[in-house]
């Protein structure tokens, strides 16, 4: 297929423009006409799947791509909505991410800071995590295949090279895929893979991001593999001297040819991540900012949102407003108009009624909930006002409003809990338990 045969759509798509090629495929901007969205779709060149040495592969990671298709839901994965295979043509359906690949930061003269680096690598810790509980280990994480989308997010996409578990044990594993200079030392010596070797391409794209070069510099294959597999790179700050050893060390454990040396699982390599954007510890976080990382790490820990999947966290993220409080400071007072509610992530706060002391709240309980859960109460009902320095989201109702149906039916699941816990405690006050 090629622009030259002067087609005006893929299937039901109509084609807007073509957005780029590859050595297997086309990609196009169409619309869903039913969707009322617009798509990238992949077109596979027909003849690769004749090729006499590679054909058979080529099927293989077709199917592999096209059988995902609606599986992995997740805010930091680009989402396959449907495959196609005909006797003519053979297309992926894709989700339109429009800010490019991550390509464009890997050039000295292009390089993001350190904490977006930082917040890039955990958004994709997170996901790839989501995929291996999946059963799913992608094997081509490099910045061609992690793209922008807007300013702060960001989405992985291309699972063709992906290894799947499958119930019966065995894999789909087909060797001979990926991009060597991300390749981990496992993948390059076509050992059994897990997703370890993604933790390791993972450490590449934070080397090649944060440093504008590769790790390795090799003029040719059997020189990359040789370096790949028993050399150890200098660390990043060697060519960004702003680099933290902080950083130095995450990246470090990640690339680590030992496996027994490298991050055993994505949970702590996003830890270490976090920890590395908390206020301070690179010493540019700006006071009463919080990182995307530290607001879904303080989401996750909270008891309010334990039964939230990361996708919904991610969602409450994303419509949450993030401050400090300091001791004593009014956070909320009778009369008010009620246009929000708000979450206590860490401190404590006391509800009050004409100076009298109804509660006293800890973290990881909300306040001013009536604001969402009354369409009658239009106003508050009572004082809140911090008992120590407090950290404390706020979530407007009307945002919570536009929120997915997964992510309110959490949030209603949440408050019906909490509010059965306190009428029970009321409950046992009044019968003098």
């Amino acid at each position: 297929m090629s622009d030259r045969q002067g087609l005006s759509r893929i299937g039901k798509y109509p084609i807007i423009r073509k957005l780029g090629q590859g050595a297997t495929s086309q990609v196009y901007l169409c619309h869903d006409t039913f969707y009322a969205r617009d798509v990238a779709i992949k077109v596979v060149f027909p003849e690769i799947f004749r090729d006499p040495e590679r054909g058979k592969a080529y099927r293989k990671l077709f199917v592999t791509e096209a059988s995902l298709a609606g599986k992995l839901q997740h805010p930091h994965i680009c989402q396959i909505y449907d495959a196609v295979a005909d006797d003519d043509l053979r297309y992926i359906v894709m989700e339109y991410v429009d800010g490019g690949t991550l390509e464009q930061f890997c050039q000295p003269e292009s390089l993001l800071s350190i904490e977006k680096v930082i917040e890039i690598a955990f958004k994709c810790t997170r996901a790839l995590e989501f995929a291996h509980k999946k059963g799913i280990t992608h094997r081509d994480i490099k910045p061609a295949n992690i793209l922008r989308a807007g300013d702060n997010d960001v989405k992985i996409s291309d699972f063709g090279a992906a290894l799947i578990a499958m119930t019966s044990g065995e894999t789909t594993q087909v060797s001979a895929i990926g991009s060597p200079a991300y390749m981990s030392p496992q993948q390059i010596k076509e050992q059994s893979l897990d997703h370890r070797t993604d933790i390791y391409s993972m450490g590449v794209v934070m080397y090649h991001l944060l440093t504008g070069r590769l790790p390795f510099q090799a003029s040719n294959n059997f020189s990359l593999i040789y370096q790949i597999t028993h050399v150890d790179p200098p660390p990043p700050s060697a060519h960004r001297d702003s680099v933290p050893a902080q950083v130095d060390a995450i990246v470090r454990r990640a690339m680590a040819k030992d496996l027994d040396k490298r991050y055993t699982n994505w949970e702590e390599f996003a830890f270490d991540l976090a920890e590395a954007l908390r206020e301070g510890a690179l010493g540019t976080q700006p006071a009463g900012e919080f990182a995307d990382s530290d607001k879904f790490e303080t989401l996750r820990k909270l008891e309010f949102f334990e039964n939230f999947a990361d996708a919904e966290l991610w969602e409450v993220a994303g419509i949450s407003a993030w401050r400090n409080a300091s001791a004593g400071e009014v956070l909320m007072r009778e009369g008010e108009p009620g246009t929000y509610f708000c979450i206590l992530a860490e401190g404590q706060v006391k509800v009050s009624k004409r100076s009298r002391l109804l509660n006293i709240l800890n973290s990881g309980e909300p306040f001013g909930e009536m604001a969402y859960l009354s369409r009658s109460m239009q106003q508050r009902s009572a004082d809140v006002s911090a008992l120590s320095d407090a950290k404390i989201i706020s979530i407007p109702t009307e945002r919570l409003a536009q929120a997915s149906d997964a992510c309110r039916h959490k949030f209603d699941r949440a408050f019906v809990e909490i509010l059965i816990e306190r009428l029970s405690m009321a409950n046992v006050r009044l019968s003098g338990v």
